[in-house]
């Protein structure tokens, strides 16, 4: 097992694979091995990232469109001749969609939609196309779900239940395919300092997450991707239907525990 976390002579498709977590994770597995399909709505910046990672293929896609996935792994099938890991990575999460997807009372019924159609209907139409290949391959899938998805907020309640659904659905995958030996995991990020997080979360309310990690910073794509890898790799190989929590310890702690640290500073 010691060359276990090597993704040599692997194919892995990632979508949103031209973001922040969904880049470093393409860096990541290109590093150890493995030939990547970088699936993007940005079609080019994924084109841009494929040209500096070596094998790498950019390929279109629109979650909203059934084609356009169905496409994407095709494309991929096509260029590199099998599939061992699909990565679900891309979700409807930029800066105008957070800051109208606030409490169920006050949710646009057309975001509502909008977001499953995005994070849970394309990610089921993704591993229902690959799901054949991997079952060839012996393959899996890692799904990036969000510790929002286990725990309530005020804030942004289509993308932590459509993450939820997808917890479910990893379980659901892994339960009726373990047996022909596909894997399905997921990962749930706490707040990672993405391009796009920088861009659509205040300060203030950054800090406050801040104050709630265990660790002394927030986490950074690298560390994300650093967790889909051990996941996607043979390291994992007894590893289904699970969520690893990589948010720094926010998921793990008692509420208010940054109250906590500063009552006990001021004793100190």
């Amino acid at each position: 097992m010691a060359d276990a976390i090597r993704m040599d002579g692997k194919v892995a498709l990632i979508t949103g694979g031209a973001g922040g977590i969904g880049g470093a994770t393409a860096r990541l597995l290109t590093a150890r091995g493995a030939r990547v399909a970088i699936a993007d709505i940005a079609f080019e910046a994924a084109q841009a990232l494929a040209t500096e990672l070596p094998g790498a293929l950019a390929v279109r896609l629109d979650l909203e469109d059934e084609a356009s996935i169905e496409a994407m792994v095709a494309d991929t099938l096509s260029h590199f001749g099998r599939l061992d890991v699909l990565h679900n990575n891309a979700a409807l999460l930029g800066p105008e969609i957070a800051q109208n997807d606030g409490d169920v009372e006050h949710m646009a019924t057309a975001l509502w939609d909008r977001t499953y159609a995005v994070n849970v209907r394309g990610t089921m139409i993704a591993c229902r196309a690959a799901l054949p290949h991997l079952r060839q391959s012996r393959g899996n899938v890692v799904n990036t779900v969000s510790n929002l998805a286990l725990q309530g907020h005020m804030i942004q309640a289509a993308y932590a239940s459509s993450k939820a659904a997808i917890i479910q659905m990893t379980r659901a995958i892994a339960a009726s395919h373990g047996v022909h030996g596909v894997r399905c995991n997921a990962v749930a990020p706490g707040m990672t300092m993405t391009p796009a997080l920088r861009e659509a979360f205040p300060p203030l309310l950054r800090a406050a997450v801040e104050a709630e990690t265990l660790r002394d910073q927030l986490g950074d794509p690298e560390d994300i991707a650093e967790a889909v890898a051990f996941l996607a790799s043979d390291a994992a190989r007894n590893i289904t239907g699970q969520v690893l929590v990589s948010d720094g310890g926010c998921a793990s702690h008692v509420p208010g525990i940054a109250g906590f640290r500063s009552f006990f500073a001021g004793e100190q």
